[in-house]
């Protein structure tokens, strides 16, 4: 069974699509995601073509990509509509990417959501973690204020808030902490922050509407099996019947979102956002211990939590924040957004649905 055939994660697809939104301003209109085959992005374009396909909306989507096979395996069920269209390139070589996008002479909308997202690649790429963080999202600047795009999205982190001082609850978007910027594992965060600064120079000088969505720690049925982040690692072992491994004592304190509302989060941005705003994408009901966390993952799986030493590739990527909380007030005050699950909701339909094809049934639970 294939994840589109699923029909909970249909069903959390569908409240996503079925949103009251502004989705008019799509209409005959096309829109880029860069890491097409991602976590997000994959969930995005399925809330995009299931707009189109169940309320007749006309709206083109582009997918890049580095590996045509790879994207044709994950975006399978859209590969023959008119509606969508796969391009593969590096968007970190500019001349590649502009060659590619030759034959679409209107872009209307780009989201720029590629970027190495987990520990493991932090530590084994971070070159490539920064290049497409700064120049990649640079090539795609240029190109959308070429194309005069309406709107270009930078996909953002809460790695951006650094470590928390100690001053405040919960990061605002107009919190900074601390980054030690002369480390390794500092590549990811201040190539987010310097992404940033770069959209707003391209605001002031070249007239773009850009608009940035930061994400918190990010999870669901579509993540990528590469994933090495912690929770993605409890949900694998979980789903996959064994032992939850906790690398440390788990009082770390974060906030994580469920794929769908996270898309529902860029969607809500995207539409109704104010040019060269910053909005965290949150909810306080997904606040949480990583020992709570993988206790949770445990229980739903029915396994245990053990303890394990992490090794020193994996120990380098990890975030030394220990405390890091996110305040959505301003995406759900001024735009109206509403998260719809809470983290034990998140978690039993993210296993439900990861067992189900695992196992290869077909299950509303």
């Amino acid at each position: 069974m294939r994840l589109l055939e699923n029909q909970l994660y249909l069903e959390d697809l569908r409240g996503v699509s079925s949103l009251e939104l502004p989705w008019e301003k799509l209409e005959h209109s096309s829109i880029m995601i860069s890491g097409a085959t991602g976590m997000i992005g994959s969930c995005l374009i399925s809330v995009l073509m299931m707009r189109n396909q169940a309320y007749g909306m006309d709206c083109s989507v582009i997918a890049l990509g580095r590996s045509r096979e790879k994207a044709k395996e994950r975006l399978l069920e859209f590969w023959e509509d008119p509606h969508f269209h796969f391009v593969e390139c590096d968007i970190d070589q500019e001349e590649s990417l502009r060659k590619a996008l030759e034959a679409f002479s209107r872009i209307d909308y780009i989201f720029h959501a590629a970027s190495n997202t987990h520990p493991v690649a932090y530590a084994s790429d971070p070159i490539g973690t920064v290049l497409t963080n700064i120049i990649g999202l640079n090539n795609l600047l240029s190109l959308a204020a070429e194309k005069k795009a309406k709107r270009f999205l930078f996909a953002s982190s809460n790695e951006i808030y650094g470590e928390n001082r100690g001053d405040v609850e919960l990061f605002d978007e107009s919190y900074c902490g601390y980054i030690d910027c002369n480390t390794m594992r500092a590549g990811y965060p201040e190539s987010k922050r310097a992404g940033e600064a770069l959209c707003q120079a391209y605001i002031r000088q070249k007239g773009l509407d850009v608009v940035i969505p930061r994400f918190t720690r990010s999870f669901g049925p579509s993540m990528l099996s590469s994933d090495t982040k912690a929770i993605s690692q409890f949900i694998k072992k979980g789903v996959a019947g064994e032992d939850i491994v906790l690398k440390s004592k788990g009082d770390q304190l974060y906030s994580y979102t469920y794929v769908c509302d996270a898309v529902s989060g860029v969607l809500t941005v995207l539409l109704l956002g104010k040019c060269g705003y910053a909005y965290n994408i949150s909810t306080r009901d997904c606040d949480i211990t990583l020992k709570d966390l993988a206790e949770l993952i445990a229980l739903e799986a029915g396994s245990s939590v053990v303890f394990e030493i992490p090794d020193e590739l994996e120990s380098a990527g990890y975030s030394k924040a220990t405390k890091a909380l996110l305040d959505s007030s301003k995406l759900q005050t001024e735009l109206g957004w509403r998260p719809q699950f809470d983290i034990k909701t998140a978690v039993a339909h993210t296993i439900t649905i990861l067992r189900d094809l695992r196992n290869g049934e077909d299950q509303v639970c």
